[in-house]
């Protein structure tokens, strides 16, 4: 198949009905339409009132992975449009450039991750919202643990952060094993990650490495104990509280003006 897409209005009569066969799970009505209209794999499904900055556009398989994720039948959808030539790694085109398998990952949908990794998807993709990172930093900064696990087991590099957010001790001790140890910053950010996962054992090995106990996240106005206050982690927070942890409130209040 040649050509530039085929590119629908999402307000389109085809694009409504494929849309409502995939989230339906229609499976017989998407089989149907992808034979009927060559080139409908491929489509982008433009919404010119999508974005501030202005239209946004995407595929088919955005539309099995968007949120919340798990549509009916989601991972013989994403194989049925595999093999009729639907791109696994098509890009969002918007405020970002996430993949099919970002956005599967964001929703903790495992099956549909594994179907699109099955289809050949890039594990190690670019472009997600957690700067620009892959599916795995999508999926543990969401706290989205089943599909993050899924895709360390089916592949995906870690890096400290990741490491640290999963409760991979390990991992962690690996990254300090070699010739030059991780940068301050990035000592801190796995630490806050660690807190955020709950992970009372990566916290406390970074916090002997030097990670900054009270240090408000640049993402989020938070500090590793509102980390671990939101993830419910009570152990966690009794073992920050002892060392002198405080919440970004409690910061801002000790801060003049």
């Amino acid at each position: 198949m040649t050509g530039d897409p085929l590119r629908l209005p999402v307000d389109d009569p085809l694009a409504v009905a494929v849309t409502g066969a995939i989230r339906g799970g229609d499976l017989t009505t998407l089989r149907r339409l992808l034979t009927t209209h060559p080139g409908l794999a491929t489509a982008r499904l433009v919404d010119h009132a999508g974005g501030a900055c202005g239209p946004v556009s995407r595929t088919l398989l955005h539309v099995v992975t968007d949120w919340p994720g798990r549509v009916p039948h989601g991972a013989a959808a994403v194989a049925i449009l595999a093999a009729a030539g639907a791109d696994v790694d098509a890009r969002f085109a918007g405020p970002h450039r996430e993949t099919p398998l970002h956005w599967a990952a964001s929703c903790d949908d495992v099956d549909v991750v594994d179907a699109l990794l099955d289809a050949g998807a890039d594990i190690e993709a670019p472009g997600g919202v957690i700067a620009g990172g892959t599916p795995l930093a999508d999926a543990r900064a969401f706290a989205q643990w089943r599909a993050a696990y899924r895709l360390v087991v089916r592949g995906a590099r870690t890096t400290l952060t990741d490491a640290a957010t999963l409760g991979l001790l390990d991992r962690v001790e690996r990254t300090f094993g070699g010739g030059t140890p991780p940068a301050a910053d990035e000592i801190d950010v796995a630490f806050w990650g660690a807190c955020h996962g709950g992970r009372r054992s990566c916290a406390g090995y970074l916090w002997d490495r030097g990670a900054r106990l009270n240090r408000v996240a640049p993402w989020e106005h938070r500090t590793a104990l509102d980390a671990a206050v939101r993830r419910g982690a009570t152990e966690l927070v009794v073992w920050l509280r002892a060392r002198g942890a405080v919440t970004a409130a409690e910061l801002d209040r000790r801060t003049p003006g």
